[in-house]
C-alpha cells in the first residue's frame, strides 16, 4: 500500500480560475532536469473522494471535484499554500474502499 496526499476543490476553480498548467509545466521542467520520477498528478473527479472514510471531504467540495494526487506532501502543502479554497489530506491505497489513485493515469 502507497500513502497518497491529495489536494481537491471544484473542478471549475482549479482547472479555470486556477489553472495549474503553468505550474505543473515548471515542476515537470525541475523533475526532469534532476532526473527525478513524477510523483504528482491531476484528476478529475477523482474516484478516491467515494470512499466512506472521506466522505466529510467529499461533501464540502463543490462537484465535480478535481484533485491533485502525490506521494510527496512537500507538494500538496506547497499548493495548499498556493492556493484558497481546498481540502488536503492523506490516504491509503489500494485499499479494500480506494482504488489505487493514479492506475494507468499519465502524469500531470
Amino acid at each position: 500500500m502507497q500513502t497518497y496526499y491529495y489536494l481537491v476543490a471544484s473542478q471549475k476553480f482549479l482547472r479555470k480560475e486556477e489553472n495549474l498548467d503553468e505550474v505543473f509545466a515548471e515542476r515537470v521542467r525541475n523533475y526532469q532536469e534532476q532526473g527525478k520520477e513524477i510523483d504528482f498528478w491531476l484528476i478529475d473527479r477523482p474516484v478516491f473522494l467515494d470512499a466512506p472514510e472521506l466522505a466529510t471531504v467529499k461533501a464540502k467540495v463543490p462537484q465535480p471535484a478535481t484533485g491533485v494526487v502525490s506521494t510527496n506532501p512537500q507538494f500538496i502543502t506547497w499548493l495548499k499554500l498556493r492556493l484558497e479554497f481546498v481540502a488536503t489530506g492523506e490516504f491509503q491505497a489500494p485499499s479494500a474502499t480506494i482504488p489505487d489513485p493514479i492506475g494507468s493515469l499519465v502524469a500531470a
